[in-house]
């Protein structure tokens, strides 16, 4: 079982772009999933903007972004990342998980969605924003 921690960068509307500029700087694979690809379209000022994206530099480097849903209130440098706790093993992500839970307040139960087996949000006691799941593969953008 391997963890990382990689870091999820929130913007509003132009995560496409900087997942494409981020790209093209450090190169390997880049993986974007709509809104409306995700089956969440309703949840998107416009439907083709990213839920989840992410590039994985040749290097190993990963970011991870998306564009905050409709409605929820975002400005630039507030709120401007997340920390993604991403495993391979759904034991241990619910194992860290409840450890993280100690005084947090869950923004999303740890779940199945339409891209993880298991994907959960929550807002530590030190105001921390982590995003937890069990990572699998996805084909390139």
């Amino acid at each position: 079982m391997s963890i990382r921690t990689v870091i999820h960068l929130n913007f509003e509307g132009n995560a496409r772009a900087a997942l494409g500029f981020y790209h093209d700087v450090f190169k390997g694979e880049q993986t974007l999933i709509t809104y409306a690809q995700a089956g969440r379209a309703q949840d998107a000022g416009d439907p083709n903007h990213i839920v989840w994206g992410q590039v994985t530099g040749e290097d190993g480097i990963a970011l991870m972004a998306y564009d905050v849903q409709a409605g929820l209130d975002w400005h630039p440098g507030d709120k401007a990342f997340f920390v993604s706790l991403r495993g391979d093993d759904a034991e241990t992500i619910h194992s860290l998980w409840d450890g993280l839970t100690d005084g947090a307040v869950v923004v999303q139960a740890l779940t199945p969605s339409q891209w993880s087996p298991l994907y959960g949000m929550l807002r530590d006691r030190f105001g921390v924003t982590w995003v937890v799941d069990v990572s699998v593969p996805y084909p390139p953008a």
